[in-house]
């Protein structure tokens, strides 16, 4: 075990190039459009060959999320790992064996995670932004930017310079930001308030920012889904979002920024008045001249990049009592709390694929008991990997699942893949949603799969209530010769 901030360098280790190559997947989206569409040599042709390469045990304390919930980053001869402790791992890509660890020891809400580029490893603790030389783990800046109370959960996006960021508004009073720092010293260039005005009762409202990876253009421009205003329902004496009055920009929104100044391009807000935590979080896709973003209100939405007119919006999941205000006495409201498209989309061949939770939730419009959502069995819930048509958003299959899918999807060639929370592996016929494969993992699992060549990479350390035990661990699957 290392010590706090200590590294391990183990020499002959294989190049960190910065050029990228169709072997790597080097951002938390695989590229900064977002569309988790891998130039990988793993296709229906073999995969249902693949095994277990290597595995590596994530041997830290979990956390409310677990261990880990970051996507794994491959560049070059390393895979690259962040788990929710803060810690930051670089693994042989062949073996899975242990490299350098940067040991940060900052608890994360999570998914966080780190993103390649330039020979560097970007990513975040709570409070600070930081870059890693992804050949040592040396730490190269690091820059304090917030405080536990006000969060950074997210893993990094990184383009022209610029490394993208941001906070969330987790306590009363919070207003989360997107920040743009200068990628090569970590100077602040700009931040964006996702909140346009002062909460009108900041000693109990709180709430904005993003936690998932925003996705960058060619113009620089900046894409980016937000998170919902808080407390969750309201309170007894200001019911139904009383703390917040009417809309507040910008929260549950896409957003398109400027890259180099952060200001606002343009807005869509999907939920102005949010009483059900239905954050619309996920990292907007580019898909040619379109943009699709979702969320965890169970809604898929596309809009014209150039003229920002919706062209079409499909619902999701289970949907019951989702509108409107909340009565008094709870009722299940579905998607509820952690229900919906909680984790990312992936866009390839024409086909919106959505990973689905299903997972209802009692709420009323006097407040949602914080200890209720933790004690939540959320093993209770089901879910789906639904394909939807990218022009039309006309539902054109649906997998169902008998766990939630907070597995995001991962697209290589003419397959799909995704998890589910209790811990299955599966891929998919991109074109019929036939499962072509599966795995059971040796963890519940809520991260996203990475696919680098013939590489399938899994980071497998949910907390799962059923769990008799669990070995936490990065996976590496490969077809076998």
């Amino acid at each position: 075990m290392l010590a706090a901030g200590a590294v391990l360098v183990v020499a002959g280790c294989g190049s960190s190039s910065s050029k990228p190559t169709a072997s790597d997947w080097r951002l938390p989206n695989g590229d900064l459009s977002g569309a988790r569409d891998a130039t990988g040599s793993i296709s229906s042709a073999n995969v249902g060959r693949l095994e277990v390469l290597w595995r590596f045990r994530l041997t830290t304390d979990p956390t409310f999320s677990g261990t880990a919930a970051s996507t794994p980053i491959v560049a070059g001869s390393r895979v690259y790992v962040q788990d929710l402790r803060s810690n930051v791992y670089a693994l042989d890509r062949a073996t899975g064996r242990l490299v350098w660890a940067r040991r940060l020891n900052r608890e994360s809400g999570g998914p966080n995670g780190v993103a390649f580029a330039g020979g560097r490893i970007y990513g975040n603790t709570d409070v600070s932004s930081f870059a890693l030389d992804a050949r040592t783990g040396r730490i190269l800046w690091s820059r304090k930017l917030t405080t536990p109370g006000l969060p950074i959960t997210i893993a990094p996006a990184v383009a022209n310079g610029l490394m993208v960021t941001s906070t969330t508004g987790a306590s009363p009073g919070g207003r989360g930001e997107i920040i743009g720092l200068d990628a090569a010293t970590g100077h602040v260039r700009w931040r964006f308030d996702t909140i346009t005005k002062p909460w009108r009762f900041p000693k109990i409202a709180g709430g904005g920012g993003a936690w998932y990876t925003p996705t960058i253009d060619a113009a620089g421009h900046v894409w980016v889904g937000t998170a919902n205003p808080n407390p969750w329902g309201g309170t007894p004496a200001l019911p139904n979002g009383g703390p917040y009055p009417g809309h507040v920009r910008w929260t549950d929104s896409l957003l398109e920024l400027d890259g180099k100044t952060g200001r606002l391009i343009w807005a869509a807000q999907v939920t102005p008045h949010d009483v059900r935590d239905h954050d619309f979080q996920d990292p907007p896709v580019l898909a040619g001249k379109l943009v699709v973003g979702a969320g965890k209100g169970g809604h898929v939405i596309a809009w014209q990049r150039r003229t920002h007119r919706q062209v079409w919006s499909a619902s999701v999941g289970l949907h019951r009592n989702d509108t409107g205000p909340l009565p008094a006495k709870p009722v299940s409201v579905c998607p509820g709390l952690l229900g919906g498209v909680e984790t990312p989309l992936a866009v390839a061949g024409g086909r919106v694929f959505v990973p689905v939770v299903d997972l209802c939730f009692p709420e009323s419009g006097l407040g949602t008991s914080a200890t209720r959502f933790l004690t939540t069995d959320y093993a209770a819930g089901r879910g789906a990997l639904v394909a939807l048509d990218l022009q039309t958003g006309k539902r054109l299959w649906k997998r169902a699942l008998a766990s939630p899918d907070f597995g995001c999807a991962t697209v290589s060639n003419d397959v799909v893949f995704t998890s589910t929370y209790a811990g299955t592996v599966l891929a998919l016929d991109a074109s019929s949603g036939k499962v072509l494969w599966r795995a059971t993992a040796p963890a519940a699992v809520n991260a996203c799969p990475a696919v680098a060549g013939r590489l399938l990479v899994v980071v497998a350390g949910a907390a799962y209530p059923h769990a008799r035990a669990q070995n936490d661990a990065v996976v590496a699957y490969a077809p076998r010769r």
